[in-house]
């Protein structure tokens, strides 16, 4: 009995995976103004199970969860979170007027359904439909609409605030493992070593060079402590990355092509740092010694609600290992978590590998910022 107790209200269970607990929540709210109202259990019992009000107390749960459902699931995120106050207002009044005729309703229906006279089980007669629809149905919808807000708004509030400080300590741990892994000593000194190897060859080049990296670490250092930044600064920043990093690979040995676009699109935001792992676990991994040479080749492209990410680069000629594509890459377990934190079920994410390639494809929704 108890672990067919603890499956039906696991997370996993039909019961809670489909809201069903809702049911015995609205039918259980009902009973209790209903009995507040008579004064007696026992007596609201009797009249659900066996007398003529049983019709009337369907059409009261049925309609108002209706009603509720549709302001929170339909109303609220249409016309609420975009700001359209008036429309909202308007809309939820029509909802609440419209629950409570169908409400009325119900009282007609079971005098009809009983047999009984109308005003025999109400002492009122048929006529006086306002009565119903103004002392029981009106504030009673309106009782329950702003139950169902309560405690969706609340809900919403504590998962919020869950999840920014999560966010908040995955910031801190993401900017720490970014300094210790991500930029670390060998991308450093390698990078130096290459511009002191230009500045004999090409003064033009390496001072170029030179440019990219005080700006890529000035935007690691100050330019990036937000949730969310313009698309443009962190384009910027990966450019930057993909020509300080081609600086370490010598062009017979790797070819890299890339097809980034000038500039964002409008007043798009994105994360920082959430591409330039995948980037950089190109360059450290991509195989030489292939027939044709190494290959990188990377897309980016976005859209006034999109990005769609696809890096690939050649891979040592060897059997798959389906654990290498869980923990390949520097940061790459850390940019899955963020991912899950700042694009929850707004991203799709496919790592695959083959016996030539390592490819990546991201595609993320930018339409909102949470944060």
């Amino acid at each position: 009995m108890k672990k067919a107790l603890a499956y039906i209200f696991s997370d996993n269970s039909w019961f809670i995976k489909y809201k069903l607990y809702h049911i015995p929540f609205w039918f259980a709210y009902h009973v209790m103004w209903w009995t507040i109202t008579i004064g007696s259990l026992s007596a609201v019992a009797n009249n659900i199970l066996y007398s003529a009000y049983s019709i009337k107390f369907l059409f009261y749960v049925i309609f108002q969860a209706i009603g509720v459902y549709f302001n929170l699931y339909f109303l609220i995120p249409r016309f609420l979170h975009k700001g359209k106050y008036a429309l909202y207002i308007l809309f939820l009044l029509i909802t609440i007027i419209v629950v409570a005729f169908c409400i009325v309703s119900g009282y007609y229906t079971s005098a009809y359904l009983s047999e009984y006279p109308f005003q025999y089980l109400y002492s009122q007669p048929p006529s006086n439909f306002m009565y119903f629809f103004s002392i029981n149905a009106l504030p009673s919808t309106m009782a329950s609409t702003t139950l169902g807000m309560s405690v969706k708004l609340t809900k919403n509030w504590i998962q919020a605030e869950r999840k920014q400080r999560l966010l908040e300590k995955e910031k801190l741990e993401t900017e720490l493992k970014f300094l210790k892994s991500q930029f670390n000593p060998h991308f450093l000194f390698n990078t130096i070593n290459s511009i002191f190897v230009l500045i004999h060859k090409n003064q033009d080049m390496a001072s170029d060079s030179l440019a990219k990296f005080s700006d890529l670490l000035r935007y690691q250092l100050y330019e990036c402590n937000e949730n969310h930044i313009p698309f443009d600064r962190e384009l910027s920043y990966l450019k930057s990355f993909i020509e300080l990093s081609k600086l370490r690979l010598d062009p017979k040995d790797v070819s890299v092509s890339e097809s980034l676009p000038a500039h964002g699109f409008g007043s798009l935001q994105i994360a920082p740092f959430i591409l330039m792992p995948f980037i950089e676990n190109a360059f450290k991994h991509v195989e030489k010694s292939t027939l044709d040479g190494g290959k990188i080749m990377m897309s980016l492209q976005t859209d006034a609600q999109h990005l769609f990410f696809t890096i690939r680069n050649t891979v040592a000629l060897q059997p798959v290992q389906p654990e290498v594509l869980k923990t390949s890459g520097i940061g790459l377990q850390n940019v899955f978590r963020r991912l899950s934190l700042l694009y929850p079920e707004r991203h799709h994410l496919n790592i695959s590998k083959t016996s030539d390639w390592f490819e990546v494809q991201l595609q993320i929704n930018l339409e909102t910022n949470l944060y």
